[in-house]
């Protein structure tokens, strides 16, 4: 199946690791020009070295401060022409057990992943609509749905980046703009290493035992790999995918048995 990628300019904001680089992956399998934007220059390099990519275009940059993500926009822009695709897979909030949260978490949470979207989006979507075409996948996650103790601020970055994706999608289809959002359940990442760790705090109990309860609980009895995730997110962005806009997708192996 021709996916309508071949030569289109798609940026992935963390892109050096885990979904964001198994999506670098897959869109440059589909002939895709792409660009990523990591944190540091040694994320950038050892993504470039395991894709293969030595002229990967890359960017270190902090999207969550106000004004980076339109200097990063131009820049790849300058180096690969309009941008065509965004896909948003920057930042994670700290999991924190309740009794844990301060303030600050809250505050956190918003700078590590609500803000670096929306940034990001802000500074493409004006090209986009200009043109009158372009696409943008917000990978967010499960956890704005279903709330976790361990993860209260980020499930509340993660809501509003849905209800942000989705207020975007109606007020720019007739500028021929799509905006998406896909919800991994548990995909293997150095994150879900993480967020167990918090919940093993929370409960008192070894890592070992919330894995293997965690896993289990699964209906399919494993976690996503990060390659699934971004085989949805790719098809998702595609010329195939041209009527789907404003679609909160969940991809967790029907763990949510949801109607929505």
């Amino acid at each position: 199946m021709d996916l309508k990628l071949q030569n289109r300019t798609v940026l992935i904001t963390g892109g050096s690791r885990g979904i964001g680089l198994a999506c670098a992956r897959g869109f440059l399998a589909e002939g895709a020009r792409v660009a990523i934007v990591g944190r540091s220059a040694e994320s950038i390099d050892a993504a470039r070295a395991a894709l293969g990519q030595p002229g990967l275009c890359g960017v270190a940059a902090d999207l969550s401060q106000p004004g980076v993500a339109a200097g990063v926009v131009a820049q790849v822009e300058a180096a690969l022409g309009p941008i065509d695709v965004l896909v948003n897979c920057a930042g994670a909030a700290q999991r924190t057990p309740a009794a844990e949260l301060a303030e600050a978490h809250w505050h956190a949470a918003m700078q590590a992943k609500f803000f670096p979207y929306v940034h990001a989006m802000a500074a493409v979507l004006p090209g986009m609509c200009a043109r009158g075409a372009g696409v943008i996948v917000n990978v967010v996650g499960q956890g704005g749905k279903l709330a976790s103790p361990t993860h209260l601020p980020g499930g509340s970055a993660n809501a509003a980046l849905m209800l942000a994706s989705a207020g975007l999608a109606q007020a720019h289809a007739g500028q021929g703009v799509r905006v998406l959002v896909v919800n991994p359940g548990l995909t293997r990442t150095d994150r879900l290493e993480a967020g167990m760790a918090a919940e093993a705090r929370a409960a008192g109990e070894p890592i070992e035992a919330v894995q293997a309860r965690r896993l289990a609980g699964l209906p399919m009895g494993r976690a996503a790999e990060p390659e699934e995730v971004a085989d949805v997110v790719v098809f998702a962005a595609s010329g195939r995918a041209s009527y789907l806009s404003g679609a909160v997708i969940a991809l967790d192996g029907a763990a949510s048995a949801l109607v929505v």
